[in-house]
């Protein structure tokens, strides 16, 4: 749809503009203006090669025009016809525009900053048509698979610097393609906050399963790339992750996530009952220190057994404890240091990336597209604002060092 747009003085019409045609016009006349001045380059250079104009004659003449050859070249300001000399004794080797190459390295880049933003194959053809007039095929964006799949190995496995006292661990669920059938594969995702209150992406890894060699290898990698200073851990009570956990960082607390625990002991709670229990369950973190939570949890635990709901109280009872280990750590963190709600929002995030595959056909390219996302997301504002107070861990940690000091 194109608008039309009058000029005119003291309310008389002077002349009626087409916004549409006028962009369509100014367009063409910088692809134009583009082509030609491409295409002066490769002549200029044809005659350096040379040693002479084209027909001129000359004693420092080294090789001869023979004809040219045009080949499409993809710009910003569209698809332009670029005509290639060809010489008689050499080859040409164009400085301007690299033997082969059918986009302007702008373009190259701009396609794989879409696709690492998360932007699907198909949306991608579309935006390149709409911004450089030609459509870019889903093979052309294929081609760059590779390149796509080099940075974010080297993002991936890049040193992990500072400290990271606040550590998320958990795993999103995908579909893969495996011999006909569609299976589910684990992608393990880690984030932290630093040690100047930062919230990063650690770490992003294929697991064939959340089991405690996936975690294993997980936690490996990520010591090995440098993670350290870990005070707590955050995460499900998935068995395998608590594991690998006290091998590769047995110095850090554990905070099971007390969102994940409410779903849990709701299982085993009829519909009814369900808001009351919450209720009963919200209370007890809600208490201001650790020893009032515990006492607390015995009177939830007996109000639970009242109810009749045995298998609900058996689990607060057993397993209540896993949930406040927030609580040695500053008030102003607890909110947001006991549910693993950071992580949840990206795998939200990654879900509805992915959600249009479907199936992927492969672990890596499933890898590859969640690393892609998770990389374009560090860079926002989830990544660049600062997140919690650091001082106010560094403050409790030298008030219980001089308490152990005076003891």
């Amino acid at each position: 749809m194109t608008s039309v747009a009058d000029v005119s003085r003291d309310g008389i019409k002077l002349i009626e503009i087409d916004q549409g045609q006028l962009r369509q016009h100014v367009d063409g006349v910088v692809r134009d203006a583009v082509e030609e001045t491409l295409n002066a380059l490769l002549d200029a250079e044809a005659d350096a090669l040379c040693g002479a104009k084209k027909y001129e004659r000359s004693p420092d003449r080294t090789d001869y025009r023979a004809d040219t050859y045009t080949r499409t070249f993809h710009t910003k300001a569209g698809e332009v016809e670029l005509k290639m000399p060809k010489l008689r004794r050499a080859t040409f080797e164009s400085q301007v525009i690299e033997r082969y190459k059918r986009r302007e390295s702008s373009v190259e880049e701009a396609l794989v900053e879409m696709y690492l933003a998360g932007v699907s194959v198909r949306r991608v053809e579309d935006i390149t048509e709409a911004l450089w007039g030609t459509r870019v095929s889903p093979s052309t964006v294929s081609e760059l698979n590779q390149k796509i799949y080099a940075r974010i190995h080297e993002w991936r496995n890049r040193p992990i610097d500072k400290e990271h006292p606040y550590v998320y661990l958990d795993g999103v669920w995908l579909n893969r393609e495996f011999g006909g059938e569609v299976r589910p594969v684990a992608v393990l995702v880690a984030i932290g906050v630093n040690a100047d209150g930062f919230r990063e992406i650690l770490g992003v890894a294929e697991g064939a399963k959340e089991d405690t060699e996936s975690w294993r290898a997980f936690l490996r990698q990520l010591k090995e790339r440098g993670l350290r200073g870990v005070r707590l851990v955050i995460s499900d009570k998935c068995l395998g992750l608590v594991e690998a956990l006290g091998e590769f960082y047995p110095e850090a607390a554990w905070q099971r996530c007390v969102v994940h625990f409410y779903r849990n002991v709701m299982r085993v709670v009829p519909m009814g009952k369900v808001r009351e229990v919450v209720a009963l369950l919200k209370a007890v973190h809600a208490q201001e220190d650790r020893e009032a939570a515990l006492a607390k949890t015995e009177q939830v635990v007996a109000k639970l057994e009242g109810m009749r709901l045995g298998k609900a109280a058996e689990l607060v009872r057993t397993s209540v404890v896993e949930t406040l280990a927030y609580m040695a750590f500053p008030r102003e963190h607890w909110v947001r240091i006991r549910t693993n709600n950071p992580l949840e929002r990206l795998n939200r995030e990654i879900k509805r990336r992915t959600r249009v595959v479907g199936a992927f056909p492969d672990g890596e390219s499933a890898l590859v597209l969640v690393a892609a996302r998770l990389r374009h997301m560090a860079g926002t504002k989830w990544g660049t604002r600062r997140y919690l107070n650091m001082d106010k861990l560094r403050a409790v940690e030298v008030e219980k060092e001089s308490a152990l000091g005076v003891a």
